[in-house]
């Protein structure tokens, strides 16, 4: 005796399908992906190059803010 079950001693799961019923939810699933980056997708669209420009913008804006509050304190003792 191998030690596996017998053909007889295994059963299916409700729900589960065959192989190619797996490989078509799957396609199902990239295809979901897929909407983020269509036209027909809600919301703001906008390009990486934007996104990585606001970024730099953004640490800029904090790093002035920081350098205005550090000559600030100095200013006032």
């Amino acid at each position: 005796m191998s030690g596996r079950p017998s053909a007889g001693g295994l059963r299916k799961r409700p729900g589960t399908g065959s192989g190619s019923n797996i490989a078509a939810k799957g396609g199902a699933a990239n295809s979901s992906i897929l909407k983020f980056y269509t036209d027909d997708s809600p919301g703001l669209k906008i390009t990486p190059v934007v996104v990585l420009v606001m970024s730099v913008c953004f640490i800029g804006f904090v790093t002035i803010l920081h350098a205005m509050s550090k000559i600030y304190q100095y200013k006032m003792s």
